[in-house]
């Protein structure tokens, strides 16, 4: 799908004011994504305007990018203002959090810009899902925004698409070679790698280095076939906790956290585990375990996350059991 299609689709509505959400702890793809975005509409209509929100915070490291990209981000968005809303980097309404149920039922046209695909329920909501995963970022498919217009990026933007990519990329471990071509475009626009790559590096905190070092302690192996899988829980910072399992050895980790009858999860993989086994966590994990606690998840093949209602030995019961069955049916 097109730039144009989602241009049509605010041309249909009429607006003027379009509100750009992104997902709760929005991390740098989220940010700098909806960034670049917002400053492609105010180009493509001088008219409009954008609003960047994220009514659930930022990540600790998107606010680092923050002091250094003029990116502006309202905390406590005004959805029923919004003549359209596009969420970006969100494939869930329920990644919005107390946002929710005012953009659901909103009654303006919601587009959904996200490289992992669409969850069914917000397909049926969404006015146009423009999703691709073979995307390497939400960034990316950004960049081809503009690419599409014959538009370049400022250098901000341009830092920001960088900065983006390279987060969620692992800093090109998952890169493919569309990603590796942009890179080389943004570097051509005056992008200094070697300068943007410290943006990216924030010391981790007292309360991540405990939070790594509990979820270690209290972790469960199982060999499953050829496979070690590694469930814990922590109360925050799950999904740091889980690439620290798997860093360990694990070859798929998840690790839950509580928040009275609330259950985060997050599932990070191996590389080598997702090719082998062909098990996409995000499709074939994270979204039934979602339906199963009656919330949802969604995610990457290799990276994936699940908010529900429930308790946590419960659902990483239930997360290893989705995980066995995949397994069983090689």
């Amino acid at each position: 799908m097109t730039f144009n299609e989602l241009a049509t689709v605010l041309d249909e509505a009429q607006a003027c004011f379009v509100l750009l959400l992104c997902h709760h702890n929005a991390d740098p793809d989220a940010v700098c994504s909806a960034y670049a975005f917002q400053s492609l509409l105010k180009r493509y209509r001088p008219n409009m305007t954008v609003e960047i929100g994220a009514g659930q915070g930022v990540s600790r490291l998107s606010k680092h990018i923050l002091k250094h990209i003029p990116i502006s981000v309202n905390l406590q968005p005004d959805v029923e203002q919004a003549d359209a809303i596009v969420l970006l980097d969100t494939n869930t309404t329920q990644q919005l959090g107390q946002l929710a149920e005012s953009v659901v039922n909103s009654g303006v046209p919601i587009i959904v810009v996200d490289h992992h695909a669409a969850h069914p329920q917000t397909e049926q909501i969404a006015k146009l899902c423009i999703t691709n995963e073979a995307s390497s970022s939400t960034c990316e498919m950004v960049y081809n925004f503009y690419k599409q217009l014959n538009m370049k990026p400022s250098l901000n933007e341009a830092k920001a698409l960088f900065l983006g990519i390279t987060f969620d990329t692992r800093h090109f471990v998952l890169a493919g070679s569309s990603t590796f071509k942009t890179i080389s475009e943004l570097s051509d626009m005056g992008v200094n790698p070697q300068e943007e790559l410290s943006s990216l590096s924030l010391p981790m905190d007292f309360s991540e280095r405990v939070a790594r070092m509990k979820a270690c302690r209290r972790a469960k192996l199982m060999k499953v076939g050829d496979w070690i899988i590694a469930l814990s829980h922590v109360s925050a910072y799950q999904a740091s906790a889980a690439r620290a399992l798997v860093d360990l050895g694990a070859h798929m980790a998840a690790v839950a956290g509580q928040k009275n009858e609330k259950i985060e999860m997050s599932m990070r993989c191996a590389r080598d585990f997702n090719q082998t086994t062909g098990i996409h966590l995000g499709r074939d994990i994270a979204k039934p375990l979602g339906e199963y606690l009656q919330g949802m998840g969604g995610g990457h093949a290799t990276a994936a996350g699940v908010n529900g209602v429930g308790q946590v030995e419960k659902g990483l019961k239930r997360c290893l059991r989705l995980v066995k069955e995949q397994l069983s049916n090689q």
